[in-house]
């Protein structure tokens, strides 16, 4: 008997949005080992048209021309934010893979749920003012936290549920073991990306790359920062989920 073929995709970059995926994903794109797609994220176990019925075969065949040629030992991967975001997707990607090895970065949520806010400003998407924004963001989200359609409210205006990381990684556990996932901060892929990418390579079995390779920025948004008063209510804002975070998983971020 035959033995079926692995998934593809062994392993993601799965979160959070805006703590530096792109930039990850662009330096583990050069190791001649790892292979991602083109366009940095997938959307596959996201994607509104998802099959719960598909099997790996099928869900390979949706993304078989999104990568560029590889060596034949190279381990595929993707980048899709969101696949964190939502129980339901870390379920789906666990019946197509189980073995699949999850990179996370966290960025403080404060940091976080402000960089989205401008990029949503920026792209036309919000036109509210911040505070009205994030105050309104239950009721915008209201009969919309399981609508994955592309624009929707889940996707662009989730900016104080994105930072909740303590339920995000409680589902993540639930399915997968802790050996499975890898855990960055945003802050120190800034500081020091040598020392993140070498985590990375070394997590996903591959060689770490040469001590001069180069990390140039990566889609570094621009925006004027907050003011003092600003910072301190967005870290009221997320006080709950910061303090869930260090309670339940044991990671603080500087205040």
């Amino acid at each position: 008997m035959t033995a079926s073929p692995e998934p593809r995709l062994r392993f993601l970059i799965g979160g959070v949005q805006k703590a530096g995926t792109s930039a990850l994903a662009h330096y583990l794109a050069r190791h001649p080992q790892l292979c991602l797609p083109r366009q940095k994220e997938l959307h596959l176990f996201d994607a509104p048209d998802f099959d719960d019925t598909a099997g790996a075969a099928a869900l390979d065949a949706r993304i078989a021309e999104a990568f560029p040629p590889a060596a034949t030992d190279a381990l595929h991967g993707d980048a899709t934010p969101f696949s964190l975001l939502h129980p339901r997707v870390v379920a789906r990607i666990a019946r197509y893979n189980p073995r699949m090895r999850w990179i996370v970065l966290l960025r403080d949520p404060a940091e976080r749920a402000l960089s989205h806010y401008h990029m949503e400003r920026a792209r036309g998407g919000e036109h509210w003012p911040l505070w009205p924004a994030l105050l309104l963001e239950r009721w915008r989200l209201r009969g919309h936290r399981d609508d994955f359609a592309r624009g929707s409210v889940l996707r662009r205006h989730s900016y104080l549920l994105r930072g909740d990381y303590a339920a995000q990684l409680d589902a993540l556990y639930a399915h997968f073991p802790r050996a499975q996932v890898l855990l960055l901060q945003s802050a120190e892929l800034r500081r020091d990306p040598a020392a993140c990418v070498a985590r990375a390579c070394i997590f996903l079995g591959v060689a770490a790359p040469a001590a001069e390779a180069e990390y140039p920025p990566v889609f570094s948004g621009q925006y004027p920062p907050p003011s003092a008063a600003t910072r301190l209510l967005l870290h009221w804002l997320l006080r709950g989920p910061r303090r869930a975070l260090q309670a339940r998983h044991g990671i603080a971020f500087p205040r």
